[in-house]
C-alpha cells in the first residue's frame, strides 16, 4: 500500500491539468488531449486532427470519463465540420465508441443540433462549424462550472453527515480534473474538504484491470498534496472493518431513471459494504450523467473490454510481450470476464450529489425533479 502524508500548505494550489483542449495551427485545426495511457510516468499530448483519430482515443483511454467524453465528442463534432467532414458520420463515429457513458452521446448530440441548427437557417460551411465550436465550447464551460457546484455541495454533505471534519474517505477509479472540464466530480468533493482542511486521509482503490486509480486518482492526490494511500481494491474490506472509512465518494458514466448507477467495476461491492458498515456511499455526478430514458439498472448497456486487460499487465512505460503489448499473468488461452462497469442500485447508494443539488434518499423521483431544474437537460 502506498502512502503519501505530505500535504500542501492551504490556498497553495497546482496549476490547472490542461486535459482537452481546441487548437488552431496554420495546418488546420486539432484537438489536443493529455493522453491518459501515459500517467502518471510522463505527460504527453495527444493530438487529433480528425474523428477517427479521436475514437481510437476515446476506446484506448487517452481520454476518459463521462463528464470530459461529452465534452471530448462535442468538439469532435466540430472539428469534422471545421475540416470538412461528414458530420452525420463522424458523430455516428463519436457516439458508438464507448457504449456506457450517457455523456459522450449528450455531447454529439447537442454540438451536431447547434450544426444542423445553423444549416437550417441558411448558413454556410464555415459559419456552421463556428456555431458548433461555439456550443462545444459552452458546454465544456458548462461542465467546469457544474464541477465547483458539485464540490460544493458534496462538502456540505458531509458536514451535515459527519460534523467535525477529519474524514477519511474512500474512492474508487478517477474522478478529478482528468474526468472533466473543471476540477471533476467525486475528486472534486475530496479536494474541497482537503482545502478546508478537513480531509484526514483520501483512500485510493487502484481500480483493476487498468489501475485508473492507483495511475490518475493518486497522481491528481499528489498534485493537490493531498494525504492519500493506494490500496488493492480487495483491501477495501478490511479498511471498512477497521472503521478506517467515513464515506465512500464515487462517479458515474450513467444514472438511470430509477437511481441505479453504472460506474467503474468495483464500485458495486464498495456500496454493498457501506451499506453493511453503515458508511454513507455517496454518487457524485453532473445531471448531464443522468438519462431519464433508460428506466433502470438492467437496461443499461454494460461495456465489456478485452480478456487481455485481466490476463496481462500494463504499464504507462509499455512493457511488452503478451498479445494485447502487456506482460502476461495467466495461463495461456484463459478465458477472462472483464465487464468495464457494474450496476449500484438506489437501495445502497446514500446521496446522489449533482450541480442542482443533492437527493436522499434517491428515487427517480428526484432525480427528474432534478434534471428538471437543470439548465442542461439530458437528450438521449
Amino acid at each position: 500500500m502506498a502512502d503519501q502524508d505530505a500535504q500542501s500548505p492551504v490556498g497553495s494550489e497546482p496549476p490547472a491539468l490542461s486535459v482537452l483542449r481546441w487548437d488552431e495551427p496554420p495546418e488546420g485545426p486539432v484537438l489536443v488531449l493529455l493522453d491518459q495511457t501515459r500517467l502518471p510516468v510522463e505527460e504527453v499530448e495527444l493530438v487529433c486532427t480528425d474523428v477517427p483519430a479521436l475514437v481510437e482515443a476515446i476506446r484506448s483511454l487517452a481520454v476518459r470519463g463521462a463528464p470530459l467524453l461529452g465534452i471530448a465528442g462535442g468538439y469532435g463534432v466540430a472539428l469534422a465540420a471545421a475540416r470538412g467532414y461528414d458530420v452525420a458520420e463522424a458523430a455516428g463515429l463519436l457516439e458508438r465508441a464507448r457504449p456506457t457513458a450517457v455523456n459522450l452521446g449528450y455531447g454529439v448530440r447537442r454540438v451536431a443540433g447547434a450544426y444542423w441548427a445553423a444549416v437550417g437557417k441558411g448558413a454556410g460551411a464555415q459559419a456552421a462549424a463556428r456555431a458548433a465550436l461555439a456550443e462545444a465550447q459552452e458546454l465544456h464551460r458548462e461542465d467546469a462550472q457544474a464541477s465547483r457546484r458539485m464540490a460544493e455541495f458534496g462538502a456540505a454533505l458531509l458536514e451535515e453527515l459527519l460534523p467535525g471534519g477529519g474524514h477519511q474517505l474512500l474512492t474508487h477509479c478517477n474522478t478529478g480534473a482528468l474526468v472533466s472540464g473543471g476540477e471533476g466530480t467525486a475528486f472534486a468533493v475530496a479536494l474541497r474538504v482537503h482545502r478546508q482542511g478537513r480531509l484526514r486521509r483520501l483512500w485510493v482503490d487502484e481500480t483493476r484491470p487498468l489501475l485508473q486509480g492507483a495511475r490518475l486518482t493518486g497522481y491528481e492526490a499528489a498534485r493537490s498534496g493531498m494525504a492519500y494511500s493506494v490500496l488493492t481494491d480487495s483491501a477495501a474490506g478490511s479498511l471498512f472493518a477497521a472503521g478506517e472509512v467515513d464515506a465512500v465518494l464515487i462517479g458515474a458514466d450513467r444514472v438511470a431513471a430509477d437511481g441505479s448507477v453504472a460506474n467503474k467495476v468495483g464500485s458495486y461491492p464498495l456500496a454493498v459494504l457501506a451499506k453493511y458498515h453503515h458508511v454513507p456511499f455517496i454518487v457524485v455526478a453532473p445531471t448531464t450523467t443522468v438519462d431519464l430514458d433508460t428506466p433502470d439498472g438492467a437496461s443499461i448497456v454494460v461495456e465489456q473490454r478485452p480478456g487481455q486487460e485481466v490476463t496481462e499487465l500494463t504499464s504507462p512505460e509499455g512493457v511488452s510481450g503478451g498479445a494485447g503489448g502487456g506482460k502476461v499473468v495467466a495461463s495461456l488461452g484463459a478465458p477472462a470476464y472483464n465487464p468495464a462497469f457494474d450496476i449500484t442500485p438506489p437501495e445502497l447508494i446514500t446521496a446522489v450529489v449533482t450541480e442542482e443539488g443533492a437527493i436522499s434518499p434517491v428515487t427517480g423521483v428526484g432525480l427528474a425533479e432534478l434534471c428538471a431544474r437543470s439548465s442542461q437537460v439530458t437528450i438521449s
